[in-house]
């Protein structure tokens, strides 16, 4: 049977290296994108020298003609995927109160952490293999369950958005065998969350990865932390 395919956004670090290296331990054919060639290589780099089957493709999120190059690419190769994981997101310095913040810092996050991810799932939609999945990776910032806690309020409501999109995208595609999900990783060691947070890498990366490679594909809508069902 041939190795099922997986294209990850910002992967070239962090939290989306990470599940690039545990899928590429399942033998999963790995793409990983980023915005910075060199990181990128770096990147790729260390997933071939684990023995992991890899390739990179330059992209940036938040320029639509980058991401259409960059599914152009696989285009012409005739590659299909089975996994498509929206992982890439920006937090900014100072991202503390909606009222008093410049404007465009609210409208670069949500362009990058919102439209990014649908910009690369509408590009992308087209070699998704059947029964393929997309996985969008969310935050518990974005629950319009839990208290807001006042932490980068412009990052978290970028996330609520991103889950609405997600529950739409679930619809839109539920009679096509593609599942889409979003999943909370907890707040993890990473560059964005700081070397004060308690959870690692590993575990963060944990739940997608479970989603791509067991969850079954009537899984769907829904939003996840620890391979469980969350509220919104």
């Amino acid at each position: 049977m041939k190795n099922k395919s997986v294209l990850i956004t910002g992967a070239n670090r962090g939290l989306g290296f990470e599940i690039a290296r545990q899928l590429g331990e399942k033998d999963y054919h790995v793409i990983i994108t980023g915005r910075d060639e060199e990181k990128l290589s770096k990147a790729l780099s260390m997933l071939e020298s684990a023995g992991i089957k890899a390739e990179m493709i330059l992209m940036d999120v938040d320029q639509e003609s980058s991401i259409q190059k960059a599914a152009g690419i696989l285009f012409m190769k005739n590659f299909r995927l089975d996994i498509l994981i929206n992982n890439a997101g920006i937090n900014l310095k100072n991202d503390k109160s909606l009222i008093s913040s410049e404007l465009n810092k609210l409208e670069k996050i949500i362009s990058t952490n919102c439209y990014g991810a649908l910009q690369v799932t509408r590009a992308f939609l087209p070699l998704i293999n059947n029964y393929g999945k997309i996985i969008n990776i969310s935050s518990g910032g974005g629950s319009m369950t839990d208290p807001v806690e006042g932490w980068s309020p412009a990052y978290c409501v970028s996330k609520t958005l991103l889950n609405a999109f997600t529950r739409h995208l679930a619809y839109e595609l539920s009679g096509h065998n593609i599942s889409v999900n979003a999943v909370c990783p907890g707040w993890v060691k990473t560059d964005m969350g700081g070397s004060s947070a308690p959870r690692s890498v590993e575990k963060g990366a944990e739940t997608p990865v479970w989603l791509a490679s067991e969850a079954p594909i009537t899984l769907t809508g829904k939003f996840l932390r620890d391979k469980k069902e969350i509220a919104w």
